[in-house]
């Protein structure tokens, strides 16, 4: 027989585990400098630029 599971505790769990990936995105997401978000979004145009200049007319 399989031991007997606290639904209560196993739904927290699972809520605590959710929490955390979502703290992560966040902390990747919002938790740079102002210097580090002005790099990557210079380098973004940057790339935007170079495939807008490879693009093919049709």
């Amino acid at each position: 027989m399989s031991d007997v599971v606290n639904l209560r505790l196993a739904r927290k769990a699972k809520a605590r585990v959710t929490a955390e990936a979502t703290a992560s995105a966040n902390r990747a997401a919002f938790g740079r400098t102002k210097a580090e978000k002005s790099t990557a979004a210079t380098e973004t145009a940057r790339t935007d630029r170079v495939l807008d200049g490879a693009r093919r007319e049709e």
